[in-house]
């Protein structure tokens, strides 16, 4: 049974890693004020050590750069080239972020320790990319990324008849409003190009 020891160990280093969120700082996006549970999620890994961008909207686990031995997990709000409307504590109203970094934020921004705390994260700190919620079981699934807009058009699909179906629509609509609207994306512009 050892044997499959450095395969288990092999796989989540590189690929794929469960980790429990606890905390506010992601609030509503995870361990919401309704459950009696903290989220359980799957981070990739492989994303982040094959080079593959983070994009704005992105749910990163990063190592906390004030307490080197936590982990953190937070949103991506801006990335090379933008310029960040901070929050208080921040001593700047507005930040350039540098090449190679990041500005990262929680959802919940009066209980968060992020970028507005410790500016532009290095990529260097950050460890994966948040894939899906798999517990508590009535919240399993994959987050969608945020949009900035929610108009519909009169291309709109009708809502579905079935009730159970139309509820399922609906939850899906709330959690991706909820989501939408932590995303401060009015706070992020991108620099002017030389």
């Amino acid at each position: 049974m050892l044997y499959w020891a450095p395969l288990v160990v092999g796989f989540d280093q590189y690929f794929y890693t469960v980790k429990t969120i606890r905390g506010r700082s992601m609030q509503p996006t995870f361990n919401p004020d309704t459950s009696a549970w903290n989220d359980v999620v799957i981070f990739d890994r492989h994303s982040i050590n094959s080079g593959k961008p983070i994009l704005r909207g992105d749910i990163v686990s990063l190592r906390d750069p004030i307490r080197q031995n936590r982990t953190i997990v937070k949103r991506v709000l801006a990335v090379p080239g933008d310029v960040v409307k901070t929050l208080p504590p921040h001593p700047q109203t507005e930040v350039l972020i540098p090449e190679g970094h990041i500005w990262v934020e929680g959802d919940e921004p009066f209980h968060s320790l992020d970028s507005n705390s410790f500016g532009p994260i290095p990529l260097a700190l950050v460890d994966a990319r948040l894939r899906c919620i798999i517990w508590p079981p009535r919240r399993f699934g994959v987050l969608r990324r945020p949009t900035s807009s929610f108009t519909a058009s009169a291309d709109s699909p009708k809502p579905p008849k079935n009730s159970e179906s139309a509820k399922t629509e609906r939850n899906m609509q709330q959690q991706t409003e909820a989501t939408s609207t932590l995303f401060h994306e009015p706070r992020v512009t991108r620099s002017p190009e030389l």
